[in-house]
């Protein structure tokens, strides 16, 4: 079955990892997507966020592999009215756009919804701004982080205030602009007419508080740090240390689950405990209980240990380090490839029954690589 967007064209006018994280999902799933970049800078700022090991030359980094796969480059200045023109030779031909610009500078640089649509009436424009339409401020994810609630409640308990260490806010709002984008092809589909959707990193940001926000709003709690665990169940983000030094969390949610915990452990009396009886109780008497659990989990190795959990129905599984996770066989699928060299990760990780299998990714592109075949294009 060929690719389910293979009828698509995507311009991408966005930069960094939200976006582009967008412009990326529709290329895995088939698209055409036709990334803009500024040749003043030399492109996706991303291109120069380099580690110490990586090739100073290459206009590639592995930043800029995390949200560029399958895609063509082609350098043009928004300012210069010939390179503009070729832009609009393009929206003219294409069915969506990605941007993302702080309010008002599209329409400066007259790449504004308003401006493509009188171009292309069908164009669907996908925008990611900081924090509103209206609103000039520049979103970062580290601040939206810490201005969200996320930092408050990361880090144990009296430890200083941590930043996930990926950008998870930009993650989560190019998920919140997925949805908004196809929501809007479907309105295509069914009136014929383009339309603009915009999605905030702030909105996204607290829409992701999830049960955070409501203990607050409904229980009037105010989350606070607790290090791994969970201030709702309990036990749930323990984690144990075995006599190997190597670590195991338990994500146990159920008074069942609990009691053969317990009976793995060696101590089933503490399932009948009435301070640990119900997950209430266990929540009220978290810090007792895991005295308990982690006094009994030293004397296992590891593997004995985990083998145990699961063979008894237990939810738990290893702390491993990114290295770890990606060369297990579970992470294999989701990692792109070009002639056995890695050179990205998946975007998308859905199973589409009506899709098949997804057809190879090019790698991420170099700056300016396709200017050509686009330009033949128009």
């Amino acid at each position: 079955m060929p690719p389910f967007f293979k009828t698509l064209r995507v311009i991408e006018l966005a930069n960094v990892l939200a976006g582009p994280s967008v412009g990326q999902f529709f290329a895995e799933l088939g698209a055409e997507v036709i990334k803009i970049e500024n040749p003043k800078t030399k492109g996706d700022v991303t291109r120069s966020w380099k580690l110490k090991s990586e090739d100073s030359e290459s206009s590639i980094s592995a930043y800029f592999s995390a949200a560029n796969s399958g895609k063509k480059s082609i350098a043009l200045d928004l300012w210069n009215t010939e390179d503009l023109s070729i832009l609009y030779k393009l929206i003219a031909k294409s069915d969506i756009v990605i941007a993302s610009y702080k309010a008002g500078d599209a329409e400066k640089l007259k790449v504004d919804y308003q401006s493509l649509q009188s171009i292309n009436p069908k164009i669907i424009y996908g925008q990611i701004t900081g924090y509103g339409d209206e609103d000039e401020r520049v979103g970062y994810d580290a601040i939206i982080q810490a201005e969200s609630g996320f930092m408050s409640m990361n880090g144990d308990p009296d430890g200083n205030s941590l930043k996930m260490p990926v950008a998870l806010v930009d993650v989560l709002a190019a998920h919140h602009l997925k949805e908004a984008i196809l929501l809007a092809y479907i309105n295509l589909l069914k009136s014929n007419e383009g339309s603009k959707v915009s999605v905030s990193l702030f909105e996204s940001a607290i829409a992701s508080l999830a049960n955070q926000a409501t203990n607050y709003l409904i229980a009037g709690y105010n989350p606070q740090k607790m290090g791994a665990e969970h201030p709702n169940i309990a036990p749930y983000g323990t984690v144990l240390k075995t006599t190997d030094h190597k670590e195991i969390l338990l994500a146990v949610g159920t008074n069942s689950q609990f009691q053969k915990l317990c009976e793995v452990l060696g101590i089933p009396e503490i399932a009948e405990d009435d301070r640990f009886k119900t997950n209430t109780l266990r929540v009220e008497n978290r810090k007792r209980l895991n005295q308990f659990l982690l006094e009994k989990a030293k004397l296992f190795p590891s593997e004995m240990l985990i083998q145990k959990l699961k063979a008894a129905q237990i939810p738990a599984g290893k702390l491993q380090p990114v290295a770890e996770a990606l060369h297990g066989n579970d992470a294999e699928k989701m990692i792109l490839k070009s002639a056995e060299m890695n050179v990205g990760l998946r975007n998308f990780a859905g199973k589409l029954s009506f899709m098949g299998k997804s057809s190879h990714l090019a790698p991420p592109p170099e700056f300016d690589q396709d200017r050509d075949e686009i330009l033949a294009l128009i």
